[in-house]
């Protein structure tokens, strides 16, 4: 019985979806180093969205990209297994307080995130960013399908957490019936 509970539907879908964020993070971070040079951009929607090649060092929007690149690479690394542990140990553990749909699917969009760029910074010690949103002057940090994994993925955790709860009402036996 407790092989059967090992390969339930709700341990396996989880896998399944950060599986597929992480391919489609390698397949499209290959695409657009294989088919752009560095720093190359072509608009998509103009005056809005474009794609844009380019390898950040650093962590996110850049941070730590001025940083020294041993010590940059370890704590990037490194937070990225402390948070890896994290969320595989919340996803595969039993507790209640990941097991409901939407929990569970934000934390496989973080773990497939988290797994696809750890992989570029191991391999290559940056991480293949592609998609920037602009209007006039102003533009967003460009990212990647993993990073928009991980932000959907702390997204739903958050609504979840800031979502009101049903309160389950403690049933009292009905005594008069009896």
């Amino acid at each position: 019985m407790q092989q059967q509970q090992e390969f339930s539907p709700g341990r396996i879908l989880p896998l399944l979806a950060s599986f597929l964020v992480i391919a489609g993070d390698r397949f499209s971070k290959l695409a657009v180093q294989h088919s752009m040079t560095l720093f190359d951009s072509f608009a998509v929607i103009p005056g809005w969205l474009r794609m844009v090649h380019y390898q950040n060092p650093g962590a996110a929007f850049g941070m730590l990209a001025d940083g020294s690149p041993v010590l940059r690479k370890t704590v990037l690394i490194g937070v990225s297994l402390l948070v890896l542990l994290f969320v595989a140990s919340a996803l595969l553990g039993r507790s209640g307080t990941f097991s409901t749909g939407v929990p569970r699917l934000g934390l496989s969009l973080i773990l497939g995130g988290a797994l696809g760029n750890l992989y570029d910074r191991i391999a290559s010690g940056t991480v293949t960013d592609f998609i920037e949103v602009y209007h006039g002057g102003w533009s967003f940090p460009a990212f990647n399908v993993a990073d928009s994994a991980i932000t959907v993925g702390a997204a739903l955790l958050l609504f979840e957490l800031l979502r009101p709860q049903r309160k389950q009402l403690d049933r009292q036996p009905d005594l008069a019936s009896k």
